[in-house]
């Protein structure tokens, strides 16, 4: 699981961290699986990291930077974080080239993408419920799809996102859309490759990352 790259309090402490929200690895624990936490790293560390995984997850956090797409900044896009762009975009690209399972999540539903050549809209509005407080919305899953045969009823998901596809990647395929037409999830047929816009760390149904487990012959 990838993580962020910040500065973090404990104790007496005060200092650069790498780190992730406790729920990320409870979720791959919940559904069977063993967690362990990927810190930024060159680029071109990221093949090698991928060979010793059995899966991996693209969490959620920092805005893409839209120049990664060829877009002009939005005065609303947020705080950049460039170290995990280009780390996780590497990641991503050695796990589509060596057909690791790969779930994003969130932001890693939007690297995904851009990854594969698509664009993002970089803001929206009513897929929060204020700041630092998460949504509930409905998705609902496209039959056919991976994510419509793990989740084949529409579902109410906790989200906290205000950027979303515009232009799938090359490749991709929406897999689930929200009541507004936002597509919520992607995917690449013939991998084990999935992005999801909720962040289902936050909820209870752990169906998607029993799914990653699973294809990672957990």
């Amino acid at each position: 699981m990838t993580t962020y790259l910040d500065t973090a309090r404990w104790g007496v402490w005060e200092l650069p961290a790498a780190l992730l929200p406790a729920a990320y690895p409870r979720l791959v624990q919940a559904a069977g699986g063993l967690a362990a936490l990927l810190p930024p790293d060159a680029p071109g560390a990221a093949a090698a990291t991928v060979a010793r995984l059995d899966a991996l997850v693209v969490a959620g956090g920092a805005d893409v930077d839209p120049a990664r797409y060829g877009a002009a900044r939005d005065p609303r896009t947020g705080r950049l974080a460039p170290e995990r762009d280009a780390w996780e975009l590497a990641l991503v690209g050695a796990a589509l080239a060596a057909g690791t399972p790969l779930l994003g999540i969130c932001r890693g539903m939007q690297l995904l993408n851009v990854a594969l050549g698509g664009t993002l809209v970089q803001h929206l509005e009513g897929h929060t419920a204020g700041v630092g407080v998460p949504g509930l919305h409905t998705v609902k899953p496209v039959p056919g799809t991976r994510y419509g045969a793990l989740v084949p009823e529409a579902v109410e998901v906790p989200t906290y996102h205000h950027q979303a596809v515009e232009r799938l990647g090359a490749g991709l395929v929406p897999s689930a859309y929200a009541e507004d037409g936002t597509v919520e999830a992607v995917e690449l047929p013939g991998a084990w490759a999935l992005g999801v816009q909720w962040h289902p760390e936050l909820g209870d149904d752990p169906r998607v990352m029993a799914g990653l487990i699973r294809a990672a012959g957990g």
